[in-house]
């Protein structure tokens, strides 16, 4: 089983620096195998905040994955935007903008869905797609995880456009084998199977740090994986500037895709459904 954290839109710049302290004090306490990180680093891409970014990601004890966010690339000065859209997320946070990891237990690939020429929308390329599909030909007994930040499927309540390409992606997605997306963005924590992709769960990762809160306290998921198995719990900050579990939920595969375990359902019986 792996134990993943995800977090997602940190946001430094328009952060709440009193949570960052108790955020790293229960990623400590709980100590997971890995961190992934859905991107939106800072609010608008400038070089003290990335400053403020790589300091916290450096505070992070386990091996860190992430992909970056639209908001880091600047909105504020095109010349860079266009020309040199990550040389600052690559100085300050990982050169590679598409990571892979694998272990005993999972397979993980970042995907980059920022499109710099239209700044809040993102795409998602049949390329792109390839490339994911390629990373988990022939893994079997290992949880398959594809990581970005725009979601491939919004709820009838969001207002922002739909990545382009999202509706083939979940289609290859899920005809590859892939189990699970995360994703950020939206900054309200969620997850259950894809409405026209059952196979494929779709777990998406409230606000890590920001201010900018979308109706929820700022959250981040603890993820535990394992083939045909899945377990979140998500940490919430009250109104005491601590993290501490706020639900949880279980799925488990079926022939046709993703079903949500009953919560008195033992445990043992869901791993042999």
């Amino acid at each position: 089983m792996s134990r993943i954290v995800h977090l997602s839109d940190l946001h430094f710049g328009r952060d709440r620096p009193e949570l960052e302290d108790p955020l790293l004090a229960k990623l400590e306490e709980i100590d997971p195998d890995l961190v992934v990180i859905s991107g939106d680093f800072t609010q608008r891409a400038r070089v003290s905040q990335y400053e403020e970014a790589r300091r916290f990601v450096e505070r992070i004890g386990p091996r860190v994955i992430a992909v970056p966010g639209n908001h880091d690339t600047p909105l504020d000065n095109l010349w860079v935007r266009f020309v040199r859209p990550w040389a600052r997320y690559r100085a300050a946070i990982d050169r590679e903008l598409e990571p892979t990891f694998s272990d005993n237990s999972v397979v993980i690939v970042g995907v980059n869905t920022v499109n710099r020429f239209s700044w809040q929308r993102g795409k998602i390329g049949r390329h792109t797609v390839d490339r994911v599909c390629r990373a988990f030909d022939g893994v079997e007994r290992r949880t398959r995880i594809a990581v970005m930040h725009h979601p491939l499927e919004h709820g009838p309540d969001v207002d922002k456009r739909l990545m382009q390409g999202s509706n083939e992606a979940l289609r290859r997605l899920e005809a590859c084998g892939t189990d699970l997306v995360l994703s950020g963005h939206l900054h309200n924590a969620s997850a259950a199977p894809f409405t026209n992709a059952p196979g494929l769960l779709f777990v998406q990762a409230g606000t890590g740090l920001s201010t900018r809160l979308r109706g929820e306290a700022n959250t981040f998921n603890l993820i535990e994986a394992e083939p045909g198995l899945i377990h979140i719990d998500v940490y919430s900050a009250g109104e005491s500037p601590t993290f501490e579990k706020r639900e949880s939920a279980s799925f488990y595969r079926t022939g046709h895709g993703w079903a949500e375990t009953p919560s008195d359902e033992p445990k043992a019986q869901r791993a042999q459904a």
